[in-house]
């Protein structure tokens, strides 16, 4: 077996991906059934028996053009004041190369004599004359037909890739294609014109060339469409090569359009188009949302490395439906979502995205977008949360909302930034991309919490799981502080609910539970979260905090934490190796997140302000201090609102008070040698407020422990 590069063959263009196909069709079924293709580095490249001179020679001799008309179609060459240039020349041929096409051209005109068609058909008569078509064409024909028309219970319908039906605007694809061949060959002989030689050795192999044609290739090739700075002047006019077109629409002929319907469902059918859906402006740079409304679709165009056959890529093609958790792929972002278990499957490695929008004016052109390798990626389940059942679809409603006709800005600067995000999430599995979707989250949050109509329309961010925790954790100081930050709560005597006053009650208007979240306007009372420090709003938390717990009569401190971080991350804190604005940022979107856990404990010492290790008691819950031996049973250890106001204010008399009442309780701590040192209250406060393990806080108060209370004996995880 020979190895071919066709090195004029790449995934971008579109032009030049369905001409790679176009080559590999033709060859499999007229010249080579056994060849295999495959990408590589860019190139498509062939195993066949044939050598690299004896393809040339196949095409130039040998190759029978596909049945590609459309006579459904003004200016397809059927009717009167359409160019007749190829399709006359065509038809009076006694070629045997043209046999196929001839044929095809030839029961056409019968089809529209005899239904009394002479000029483009109006919508009423298209029906049925593709219907009559469909009758009366052999199977060759039928293969662009089908990829170019899906006949429905109603109307016709058109899928993307061919424009609508198989021309763009005033530019029908098939007589062009007829155009071509008669460049390239002489209709009456068959015989390859002179130039036609170098000018497919630049099309297979991507040789430089002259005589190129100003012709038009509509959508498939932006880069080839003219106009301004294409050339050394201000402007130039279209220049292809006549075999880029002919080849291009010989690979279009694989993909077919079928109507899909769920058996339980009585509504038309829709029309299903190998790896296409609605298009999302979303996820790449040269896009937008405000391109969605005259976009027609997008379209993600397989790419493998193994060498495989031709009927294997027809499998690849009609099967390509793709699915999400047993649903078709709606757009774009579902698409990249799924792409990681469908593509696994299949032996795909990579896809190449295109999105057919508005451009140079009214023209539609197939921009490529970006190119998505296929992956085992875990983190890209994660989404499933935003859009389940469960969650009563939030991602695909928040989005729906943003898409509404006049919608705000910010929500549809929010939208795009949250799709871009989720985008990289689905393609990598890395921390920092689930970080960033986690910090948009809290941003959407946050504005829908100031926003009644944002309320009245979508509901607050499901309750998320702490999978996002384990993919989110980078192990930095910021994350761990605002992990543990976010996990704060407080204990109740109640059986139906035995937590409350979760932290994201203070970013927004919200009802918490373990499971569900619900917006709740009485509870506005709750959410002091803004936009001044962090130091400012773990205050302003706190506070409203030890109020609640006086009205409620709650019978711990609320500073219970199912998460805690490690002394390492409070050490950064006060060495300013910790950025507030970072832990800010993600703080409001872990309050989303149901956490349980602890996060590593250190193994070592690190050097903390005596101050903290002496305060941190009052910080800690009742139950805590009981289970590290801080405190007798049945005693407690309250926090007062006096004592948080002297830290806040860099009072230097907050020592003695907090020695004087820790040895009213009866805790096993001396810190008479202990003084103050002028620290900064707020961050001294912060840091007090971030929860730690009973291990830490053993840790942390061991060197301050009289002797003969042994903390060692007493610590219960």
């Amino acid at each position: 077996m020979t190895e071919i590069k066709l090195t004029g063959c790449c995934p971008a263009p579109l032009a030049s991906y369905l001409k790679s196909l176009g080559i590999f069709r033709i060859l499999a079924e007229q010249a080579d059934p056994d060849i295999k293709g495959y990408w590589q580095n860019d190139t498509f490249i062939l195993l066949s028996r044939l050598t690299n001179q004896e393809v040339v020679t196949f095409f130039l001799d040998s190759y029978q053009p596909s049945s590609i008309i459309a006579p459904w179609n003004g200016g397809s060459g059927f009717f009167p004041n359409d160019n007749k240039t190829g399709i006359d020349a065509l038809s009076a041929s006694d070629a045997e190369r043209f046999r196929k096409l001839r044929s095809a051209i030839e029961t056409a005109k019968c089809v529209l004599g005899a239904a009394g068609v002479t000029e483009k058909p109006h919508s009423e008569q298209k029906r049925g004359l593709l219907q009559r078509l469909r009758c009366e064409l052999d199977d060759h024909a039928l293969l662009w037909l089908d990829a170019a028309v899906l006949l429905t219970e109603e109307n016709p319908r058109y899928p993307p890739l061919l424009g609508t039906g198989g021309n763009d605007g005033r530019l029908d694809f098939t007589n062009n294609y007829m155009q071509r061949l008669v460049e390239l060959f002489d209709a009456a002989s068959g015989k390859a014109a002179p130039e036609a030689s170098k000018l497919l050795n630049s099309a297979l192999f991507g040789m430089s060339t002259t005589g190129l044609k100003s012709s038009a290739i509509g959508q498939f090739y932006p880069g080839a469409a003219g106009g301004p700075n294409a050339t050394t002047g201000f402007d130039a006019g279209s220049l292809i090569n006549p075999w880029d077109f002919v080849l291009m629409l010989e690979g279009a002929v694989l993909f077919a359009a079928a109507a899909t319907r769920r058996l339980e469902s009585a509504e038309p059918g829709v029309m299903s188009y190998p790896f296409t859906v609605r298009a999302t402006g979303s996820g790449e740079g040269n896009t937008a949302l405000n391109d969605e409304g005259n976009a027609r679709a997008e379209i993600w165009l397989p790419l493998w490395n193994n060498p495989t056959g031709l009927e294997e890529i027809k499998n690849l093609l009609s099967e390509g439906r793709v699915t999400l958790d047993r649903k078709p792929v709606r757009d774009g972002l579902d698409f990249v979502r799924a792409i990681s278990r469908l593509g696994i499957e299949r032996g795909i490695d990579a896809f190449q995205r295109y999105a057919f929008v508005m451009r140079s004016g009214k023209a539609y052109l197939a921009t490529p977008l970006a190119r998505v390798n296929v992956s085992r990626n875990t983190a890209a389940r994660l989404i499933d949360q935003l859009d389940s059942r469960e969650s009563n679809n939030w991602l695909y409603r928040f989005r729906k909302l943003a898409r509404a006709k006049e919608s705000p800005a910010r929500i549809q600067s929010l939208v795009r930034k949250l799709e871009d995000a989720l985008f990289d999430l689905a393609k990598f599995d890395e921390p920092k991309y689930v970080q960033q979707v986690l910090i948009l989250l809290g941003q959407i949050q946050g504005y829908l919490s100031e926003s009644s109509a944002g309320r009245e329309k979508c509901s607050p961010v499901p309750v998320l799981t702490e999978e996002w925790v384990n993919k989110a954790n980078d192990n930095s100081p910021e994350f761990q502080i605002a992990c543990a930050l976010a996990s704060i709560h407080a204990k109740v005597v109640n059986d139906k609910s035995p937590i409350a006053m979760f932290m994201a009650e203070h970013f927004a208007p919200v009802q918490e539970s373990y499971k569900f979240r619900k917006w709740d306007e009485e509870a506005h009372h709750s959410v002091v979260w803004s936009r001044n420090t962090l130091e400012d709003n773990l205050y302003a938390v706190l506070q409203r905090r030890l109020l609640d717990v006086e009205r409620n009569s709650l019978p711990d401190k609320p500073l219970a934490g199912t998460a805690s971080a490690p002394l390492s991350a409070i050490t950064a804190w006060f060495n300013g190796g910790a950025d507030p604005r970072r832990i800010t940022d993600l703080l409001a979107g872990l309050v989303l997140i149901r956490l349980s856990f602890s996060l590593a404990d250190d193994s070592y010492d690190y050097p903390l302000p005596a101050a903290y290790a002496l305060l941190k008691p009052f910080f800690c819950t009742d139950e805590q201090l009981h289970k590290t031996g801080l405190l007798p049973k049945e005693v407690c250890l309250p926090l007062s609102r006096e004592l948080v106001m002297r830290i806040w204010r860099n009072d230097s008399g907050v020592l003695d008070l907090a020695k004087r009442r820790l040895k009213a309780a009866a805790c096993p701590l001396q810190g008479e040698h202990i003084r103050y040192e002028g620290n900064n209250g707020r961050a001294l406060l912060a840091a007090l407020m971030i929860p730690i393990s009973n291990k830490s806080l053993q840790k942390l108060t061991d060197p301050l422990r009289t002797k003969q209370q042994p903390a060692t004996e007493t610590i219960i995880e």
